[in-house]
Parts: structure tokens; sequence; C-alpha cells
């Protein structure tokens, strides 16, 4: 991965808590608190790699008892989240893999996990993902082709309609009524878009055409209002491209840049470009609360990307100022790997990339002013640890947030 340097007034998101609050480094949460006959509400994010690179395959894969998902669902059993996004989780219409994911993983006492898990509610739709644009967008003289020819012409980055999908599991009923997706909005719409260049020429790096008809989110991105004991909390879930695979352009780098910003413009409210897939332009109500939910795919201060994307989405007014989440399993993997530079805080990273890339953090829980935070943490005990066995299912790990004010 390309490793651009970041202005150093981006180093003081690494922020001091505003208020004494639990942050979890050993793995296990503790147990929600309980008081005065409400609970904490617990919120996570959970990149899960569920994904198959064949049209049903994640299916074939759940049918015949995965190992990696009795995993993933055993560390959803041990955190027991209240609300949880979970990225890379294959997309198909008929919504077979999220019920088989029910039914024989989570409501299953796994192995390493806890009691048997339930959600009796969901949200889940269609992703740009491997869905065909019928455009060349890498420049590659074709359209569509074979394996990664393909998937670059895709919407969104795809070898099938559907891969690399979102799955918002809940306990606590969702207004689907209300629900707004913006998964066919143009990235032109965008005012101020970063328009990728080419940067021999200066010249756009998208003819026009192509440009007009692109979307800028690679997934989608939702507004999933809960209906909560404390009442509605707007769930914002999305899973930016990666910034890397591309060229000089910067085509990935620009676009998660971009859809970072998305977020941030609609929790601004005034955003009369920003229409959804339903045709009802604007942004999330000045009093609404909300969190963002997923993958955004950057690191504030390391590896790849625009860092200042993200930092500008985590000093939001609206975004409240928290201890950031860690772990003692992110500081022992960041050891591993001496040489990888890297100057953000190596506890408060959420995944294990490997030795060329090292640990970063790229998932996020993040509440809105107005909601109080009783504690956090990412779910990643150090090797000798419990529960240690399950997190190589994936390279993300699960972070989570505990508000007040839950169900008993």
């Amino acid at each position: 991965m390309r490793l651009r340097t970041a202005l150093a007034a981006i180093a003081i998101v690494v922020m001091a808590p505003v208020a004494c609050v639990r942050v979890n480094v050993h793995g296990d949460p503790p147990a929600p608190s309980t008081h005065t006959g409400s609970r904490t509400l617990r919120l996570a994010t959970y990149n899960t790699s569920l994904y198959s690179d064949t049209a049903g395959g994640l299916v074939a894969r759940l049918e015949h008892g995965d190992p990696d998902a009795r995993r993933i669902a055993a560390v959803l059993q041990r955190v027991r989240p209240d609300v949880v996004l979970l990225n890379e989780f294959d997309f198909d219409d008929a919504h077979r893999a999220a019920d088989l994911f029910q039914q024989r993983y989570l409501g299953v006492a796994q192995a390493g996990g806890g009691d048997a898990l339930a959600y009796p509610h969901r949200y889940l739709a269609p992703v740009n993902t491997g869905e065909p644009s019928g455009l060349d967008l890498d420049r590659n003289g074709e359209v569509g082709g074979d394996g990664r020819g393909r998937g670059n012409d895709a919407w969104g980055f795809g070898l099938h309609p559907g891969q690399y999908g979102m799955l918002l599991l809940s306990r606590f009923p969702i207004d689907e009524a209300r629900v707004r997706t913006f998964r066919k909005l143009a990235w032109s719409a965008m005012p101020g878009a970063r328009q990728p260049r080419d940067p021999a020429t200066g010249q756009p790096w998208y003819p026009a055409e192509v440009w007009s008809r692109l979307r800028l989110s690679s997934k989608s991105h939702w507004d999933v209002p809960v209906r909560t004991p404390a009442g509605t909390l707007h769930v914002l879930a999305a899973h930016p491209t990666p910034p890397v695979f591309d060229g000089p352009e910067n085509r990935n780098g620009a676009r998660n840049a971009d859809e970072i910003r998305l977020w941030r413009e609609y929790i601004g409210g005034d955003a009369p470009w920003l229409c959804d897939d339903a045709g009802t332009c604007g942004g999330l109500a000045t009093d609404a609360r909300f969190v963002i939910l997923g993958d955004y795919n950057n690191d504030p201060v390391d590896g790849d990307g625009d860092h200042a994307a993200i930092v500008e989405l985590l000093e939001h007014p609206r975004v409240l100022r928290m201890a950031t989440p860690r772990s003692e399993g992110a500081e022992e993997a960041a050891a591993r790997y001496p040489d990888v530079a890297r100057r953000g805080a190596p506890a408060q990273a959420t995944g294990d990339y490997g030795p060329r890339v090292g640990t970063l953090r790229l998932d996020y829980v993040l509440p809105s002013v107005g909601l109080a935070v009783t504690g956090s943490g990412v779910f990643w005990p150090r090797s000798n640890a419990p529960g240690a066995e399950l997190v190589g299912a994936s390279d993300h790990r699960l972070v989570w947030v505990d508000l007040a004010g839950g169900a008993p």
C-alpha cells in the first residue's frame, strides 16, 4: 500500500476522553450494566470477511458449516451487541445467507462463544459492488471481461452482484419506511467532488459521459432508523472503497475520501444535492441522534488514503468526542511488525493486515453529540487470553461502544 504523508495537525485525533468512561482493553467487554431499571445500549461494527468470489458462494459455505462463520458468530456471542453492522457479508436477493447465519451460527452456542444470540430485526439491501456498469471504468479498452477486469467495471469493485455487502442486525425494531439509501447517488452531484485527474495531462481521468453517471458509493450508504428504548437512533452505515488498487490518478483514494465526506455533509443538515434512491433530498435533521458505523478504510494518521477525510468526520461538531476504543491485542500485533512505520497509538488499531501493511484503525463506531458513552473497546485479546483463537476469522476486529439508556 502507498503511504502518503499526513499533515502534522492530524495527530490531534488521538483525543483524550471528555469524561471518565470505561475503556476495555482485555478482550471481552463486561456485561452491559443495569441501573435504575435501564441497561446500556451496545453498538458494534465488524468486518466479517464473509464473502465469496462466486455468486452463491457464501450461501454454500454457510450450508456446509463454515469454520470462519462459526468463529465470527462466537465473537458476536461473547460481545452481544444490541445493534451491529456486518461489513463484507455477501448480499443475495433471497436473503438466504442472512437466514443461515442467524439460524445455524448465531442461533447455536459456538465453541469459544457464549449463549445463542437472536436478532429479531435486520436490514439488508442491494449494493453497488459487482453490479455491472456497462462502462469502461478502468479504461483498459473493454467493458467487463473476466476476473479483475470485470470487477473494475462494476459500479463498485466486485466479481458478482452483492459481493462485500452489508448486514445490519438489531434487537430493536427498524423503521423501514424511513430508511434512506444513497446507492445510486452520482459522484458528480457532490459539490466540489474530487474528480480524479490524469497527473500527466491534468485532464479529468474519467470521460465526461462516464463521470456524469459514476456512482459515489462503492457499496451503499444507509440511514437506518432503529427504535431503541431511549428513542430513535439513526444508524449511518457504509463501507467506502479502499484507497488503493488504482494508479497515479488515485481514483480510489479520491472516492474513499468523498464517500466519507458524504456522511459529513449528511449530518450537517442542509445538503439539497444529497438525494436518496427514492428521490428525497437533503441531510439528516439537526435534532436527530445517530451513530456512524462501518469499515471506512481510512486510518487517521497511518497507511494509505487522505487522512484528513476521516479526521474531519471525527472532528465534526455533531460527532461526540470520546475515548478511542482500544485493545491489548492490537498492541501485541503491532509489535510483530517493527519495520512498519506508524505514528498512531498501536492499541487503537482495529485490524491486522500483515507484514507489509501492519495494523491500522479502519473501523468506527461514532455516536452523535447528545449521547452518553459509558464504555468502549475492540475485541482483540492478547494471544494467550481467552477468545484469542477467534479473531483470525477476519483481518478486522469487532469494535463496540456502550451508550447509556438501553433496554433492561
